[in-house]
C-alpha cells in the first residue's frame, strides 16, 4: 500500500461517496483516501437505489483517487474495479482467483459482483474534473456483503432481481470470515495496483481479464435503461473502452456504462 494513502475510519456516516465528494468539491483532496465507515445511514447504489449497510455483516467504503486524465479517457474504470474487488478478496480468503472462479464469483457488467448469481457486492464511481488544470479526482464507492446473505436479502424485501450472496459461502464451514478491516486494506492495496495499471495503460489491458468474469457472456440479455427502450440481443463482451457489446441479428451495438441494468433472458 502506497504511503501517501489517508485511511479513515469512521463509527457511522450518511455515505462515504457523498463525504469525499463534499471535500473534492471544496477542493479538499490532495492525496488519496479511503474512508470506511461501520454504518452508513444512507448508503448509495448506482441510478439513486438504496445501498443498505448492515453493521458487522457488510463492508462499505470510498475511495478518492485523483488521475492524470480527463473524464472521458476514465471508460472502464467500474469494471476494473470490479477486477480489483476480485484479487483482493483472492488474498484477503488467502485463496486464488482461479479457484474463487470455479466457486461461482463473477462480475455483471458495468458494476456488480455476483457469487452463483446472487449479489455480492455493487461498485458506484463518481467524481469529475474541477477544471482543465486539476487533476480528475474519482471517488469509487465499495458495497461488499460479508456474512448473512439470507438476511440481508429478507430485509432487501426483494428488491434484488438477483438474491443476495455473502463471502462468507466463499468459506469452509470451519474458516470464519477473516477481520473486516484486513479485508479492507487489501482491497486498498489491489485497488492502488490495479488504478496504477488503469492509468498506465487503459482498459484495454484488462479487456481479456474482464471477459473471463464476464456473468453474462454469450447469454440471451435484456439492456433496459431509464427513459430509454430496452434492448434486447447476446452479451458478447466489451470493447477496447469498456463498453458492452450486444450482438442484434446481424449487427453489433455498442452499450457504454450508464444507467442500464442487464436481465438475463429465460
Amino acid at each position: 500500500m502506497s504511503s501517501n494513502c489517508i485511511l479513515e475510519r469512521v463509527a457511522t456516516t450518511k455515505s462515504t461517496n457523498d463525504d469525499l465528494l463534499a471535500r473534492w468539491r471544496a477542493g479538499e483532496l490532495i492525496d488519496p483516501v479511503a474512508r470506511f465507515a461501520y454504518e452508513q445511514t444512507s448508503g448509495k447504489g448506482r441510478a439513486g437505489r438504496v445501498w443498505l449497510s448492515n453493521p458487522e455483516d457488510t463492508l462499505c467504503f470510498s475511495f478518492a483517487h485523483p488521475f492524470q486524465k480527463r473524464p472521458n479517457e476514465l471508460s472502464g474504470l467500474s469494471l476494473v474495479i470490479g477486477l480489483a474487488v476480485i484479487a483482493g478478496i483472492a488474498m484477503a480468503l488467502g485463496t486464488t482467483e482461479e479457484a474463487l472462479h470455479q466457486q461461482g464469483l463473477r462480475l455483471k457488467w458495468p458494476n456488480d459482483l455476483l457469487l452463483n448469481n446472487a449479489k455480492l457486492g455493487g461498485i458506484l464511481i463518481e467524481g469529475g474534473q474541477n477544471n482543465p488544470q486539476s487533476p480528475t479526482w474519482m471517488v469509487i464507492g465499495l458495497g461488499l456483503n460479508l456474512r448473512n446473505g439470507a438476511l440481508i436479502e429478507k430485509s432487501l424485501e426483494g428488491k434484488s432481481p438477483f438474491g443476495v450472496s455473502a463471502l462468507d459461502q466463499l468459506m469452509s464451514h470451519e474458516a470464519p470470515v477473516p477481520d473486516t478491516e484486513f479485508i479492507w486494506l487489501k482491497l486498498i492495496e489491489s485497488f492502488e495496483k490495479h488504478l496504477t495499471q488503469f492509468e498506465q495503460h487503459s482498459f484495454s489491458y484488462f479487456k481479456n481479464s474482464w471477459t473471463q468474469w464476464d456473468a453474462f457472456n454469450g447469454q440471451s440479455v435484456c439492456i433496459s435503461g431509464a427513459g430509454k427502450e430496452s434492448l434486447m440481443g447476446i452479451s458478447s463482451g466489451v470493447d477496447d473502452a469498456g463498453a458492452l457489446i450486444l450482438k442484434q441479428h446481424d449487427k453489433s451495438v455498442a452499450i457504454h456504462a450508464g444507467d442500464v441494468s442487464l436481465r438475463v433472458q429465460s
